[in-house]
């Protein structure tokens, strides 16, 4: 692809990582096949073509408007284009600069902003979203539905292992996770417990920065990855951990990428880079253990179990396969379901402003996943997790919960 940046962005970083993601795209159409908003939509600026197009335009010195902005809105950023990319466009990037541009130079309706304003000042600080949560949960049944489906009752997260071991990693507790499953960290500390390793907490670790970032505060987000980093550069210099340990996959995807995205500040670009090598999504982590889970946990889980693998684990991170394996080697029937590779429509604060097609794609990823015939479903994101629970009665839980049931003696089912 031909371009010809405007003078506000050529010769910038951004600009420069546009333009070279622009020319490596060959207008070939493959990504619209698997862009869930396209195949909704049916409309060619809801797909990624179309959106590269748009962003191209902008760039270039056309005056963006309210109708380019909400194109872009309407992106997932589930990055299955990224994978079906026969070219490898780095798609989501350029939309994160073609946002920020955007939103730079065209205004936000009155209530659009507000409600982004209070979702990037209140998701990333947990002092206030657990309590804000906990008391949502406790009034749920006097809320509206849209509500309830946000606040479902969390499992409670039981014992955090004591034992020290001389393996030790560290695991990123984030924003929402801690309200809304503080079991996910728990289990997962026990089950590498079981198996010799101690999980560790940054106590001043928090927000990954995915939730300003992606709203287009992008310093803010910035400014987050420099606090985590802050947080978990002393255990990494003196080389107290082996990994940094993520089980959201949300996460995941934004630490992995902290290398790059803090590239141009020169006191945090060496760390980032660090940071970013040493982090592993926890399904990364379990394979090393086949055989011991294997031998633990063969015949314990006896019924079937669909998964469901996030957009940021399969597309983002380019994890496939993983979950399955460890599951399988520890006797579990898992299955995934027809269109896996699309998104549940999660995707972070998308099911919050575009509630409607947020619901028409969790409702085909149930239909489907409800048609494996499995008794519980699995994932590796809370919100991919949370969303899905929202639209049925089949339990959806962490993956790494059914494994701590099942190594605890617990029935698997809840």
């Amino acid at each position: 692809m031909q371009t010809n940046l405007a003078d506000f962005i050529k010769g910038t970083a951004d600009g420069d990582e546009a333009e070279a993601i622009l020319r490596a795209c060959v207008h070939c159409g493959f990504c619209t096949a698997t862009c869930p908003t396209y195949q909704l939509l049916g409309d060619e600026l809801d797909g990624p073509r179309g959106r590269i197009y748009l962003i191209k335009q902008v760039l270039e010195g056309a005056e963006p408007t309210r109708k380019t902005q909400l194109h872009l809105d309407r992106c997932l950023t589930c990055r299955n284009c990224e994978s079906t990319c026969p070219s490898g466009v780095k798609y989501g990037r350029l939309v994160d600069i073609g946002r920020r541009v955007v939103d730079e130079r065209v205004p936000r309706p009155a209530a659009d902003r507000i409600k982004r304003t209070m979702l990037k000042e209140f998701l990333p600080r947990a002092s206030l979203f657990k309590p804000a949560f906990n008391t949502g949960a406790a009034l749920r049944p006097l809320l509206s539905k849209a509500l309830q489906d946000k606040l479902q009752r969390p499992r409670q997260a039981g014992h955090w292992p004591t034992r020290s071991h001389a393996r030790k990693m560290l695991v990123l507790d984030g924003c929402v996770q801690p309200a809304m499953a503080p079991n996910i960290n728990a289990a997962a500390a026990r089950v590498l417990d079981a198996l010799g390793v101690q999980l560790v907490l940054a106590p001043k670790a928090g927000c990954c920065g995915a939730v300003r970032y992606h709203l287009n505060d992008q310093a803010a987000g910035l400014d987050d990855m420099r606090r985590n980093i802050d947080a978990w550069w002393p255990y990494v210099e003196q080389e107290q951990v082996e990994a940094i340990v993520m089980t959201a996959s949300g996460c995941g995807v934004t630490v992995k990428e902290y290398g790059h995205l803090l590239a141009h500040d020169p006191a945090y670009a060496a760390k980032a880079g660090r940071i970013s090598m040493l982090t592993r999504d926890l399904s990364e982590i379990l394979p090393a253990f086949e055989e011991q889970l294997a031998a633990a946990l063969r015949g314990k889980i006896g019924e079937r179990i669909a998964f469901h693998p996030p957009c940021t684990l399969q597309h983002g991170q380019q994890i496939r396969g993983k979950v399955e394996g460890v599951l399988r080697a520890a006797g579990v029937d898992v299955v995934l379901c027809a269109d896996s590779h699309l998104c549940c429509g999660s995707a972070g604060t998308y099911s919050v402003l575009h509630p409607e097609i947020a619901h028409e794609l969790r409702d085909r990823k149930l239909a489907n996943l409800e048609a494996t015939g499995a008794t519980q479903i699995v994932s590796a994101n809370i919100g991919c997790m949370s969303h899905l629970q929202s639209g049925t009665d089949t339990p959806v839980r962490h993956w790494i919960e059914l494994l701590d049931r099942a190594l605890s003696g617990a029935a698997s089912t809840p």
